[in-house]
């Protein structure tokens, strides 16, 4: 009997000694979650149970069980390189199955999608029409485009400008783009029809003899764009007509094939103060074609492309998975798990949402093995290997001493 329960306890230490070696061994691996082996003592039953005098028969393993717990981030240069900074873990597909991992080293393959070093593809919520949310119901593989932002019309120019109150009229008083004395102050900016090329739209202010009265005209590319303007400011300088501000302007033909410049010319936050003319602001809402600059990944993990062109893209949204009891996934090597029974139902969700972390662009989790805590459970595993082959010693001398009795 006492070497069947010196056996067990050699093999339960040897079986420490064997987690404690793998966590040794993967101390720098990316994602990794160390394992504890849970041992518990054996008591043979019969059927009328334990006797108050019963000597047990041992100890077993019960389990090897994984400790989910954080592991540092390390910064990287590569904008792919994931790392989750609290609960939840990366969903992945496996050539359609769908597997879990706290590992973020991703990279791109030949077509496109972002996967792992085992080819597994990072899943995320796909972008609805319009770009500005996600449909959750669904995943989708995330995949990388390299083709050209397309371009955008302008349809709208905001300005925020302020005109003189004490401007005299003009000396020339038939406007001319040419002649700098028959206007007071002029602005430009650049805006672009449906193809993408760019075009010149300059403003032109003429102070009328009326008071807080100005004129304004417009051109793009040379060419006028309908006739002037009526501007009226109120003594307090707000503007007063044209009513709200905004001015309709004819459709601008271009030369360039594309379809007319249909422009709204937002004049609400121009005013009349002072003695010096100024632009605070000039905007327009349409762009030239853009090419990949680079990805961007944020926080709540909206993966963004980002454009020459100033525009940014969203390709998906990472999606994130929880479980009821992580340490209930079965592990299926290469930093990765699987969905079980006891792990219960897989929770999805969103970086940032409850019961999820954050996740950070750049960087990748390190292990979370503890290596000074690693060899104080190794020297202690040794020792009770020791002590349990000590004990088949000691009685195998007891045994000898028995034989031994005449």
């Amino acid at each position: 009997m006492t070497f069947r329960i010196a056996l067990s306890g050699l093999n339960a230490a040897s079986a420490d000694l064997g987690v404690t070696a793998n966590n040794i061994a993967n101390a720098n691996t990316t994602g990794f979650k160390g394992s504890r082996a849970q041992f518990v003592d054996f008591f043979p039953q019969s059927s009328g149970g334990i006797s108050d005098n019963a000597v047990g028969a041992g100890v077993r393993l019960d389990k090897v069980a994984q400790q989910f717990s954080q592991g540092s981030v390390n910064f990287t240069n590569n904008n792919l390189d994931l790392a989750i900074s609290g609960q939840g873990f990366f969903t992945l597909s496996d050539n359609g199955a769908t597997v879990y991992s706290r590992a973020g080293a991703f990279g791109t393959d030949r077509n496109g999608y972002v996967v792992n070093a085992n080819g597994q593809r990072l899943q995320v919520y796909p972008p609805v029409a319009g770009g500005s949310a996600f449909d959750t119901a669904q995943l989708a593989d995330l995949q990388l485009s390299t083709n050209d932002n397309p371009p955008a019309a302008t349809t709208r120019i905001d300005t925020g400008i302020n005109l003189p109150a004490n401007a005299t009229v003009p000396a020339t008083a038939t406007f001319s783009a040419t002649d700098p004395t028959s206007y007071n102050h002029t602005t430009s900016v650049t805006v672009y029809d449906s193809l993408g090329a760019p075009h010149t739209a300059n403003l032109y202010f003429s102070k009328t003899a009326n008071p807080n009265e100005w004129s304004l005209n417009m051109q793009v590319d040379g060419a006028a764009v309908g006739p002037a303007t009526t501007l009226t400011y109120s003594d307090s300088g707000q503007m007063l007509t044209p009513a709200g501000g905004n001015i309709t302007l004819p459709a601008v033909n271009t030369t360039t094939g594309s379809a007319p410049l249909n422009l709204t010319l937002a004049l609400n936050n121009s005013t009349q103060y002072g003695e010096r003319f100024s632009v605070s602001s000039l905007r327009q809402d349409g762009y030239a074609t853009g090419r990949l600059t680079g990805i961007e990944v944020t926080d709540e993990g909206i993966v963004q492309a980002r454009f020459t062109n100033g525009q940014a893209t969203p390709l998906g949204q990472v999606a994130l998975t929880n479980f009821a009891n992580p340490q209930g996934l079965q592990q299926l090597g290469d930093s990765t798990w699987g969905e079980t029974f006891s792990s219960g139902s897989a929770l999805r969700g969103q970086a940032g949402g409850t019961n999820f972390g954050e996740i950070q662009s750049g960087a990748l989790e390190a292990s979370n093995v503890d290596l000074t805590e690693q060899l104080v459970n190794m020297i202690t595993a040794q020792r009770n290997f020791q002590a349990n082959a000590q004990m088949i010693s000691t009685s195998d001398q007891i045994t000898q001493t028995i034989i031994n009795i005449r």
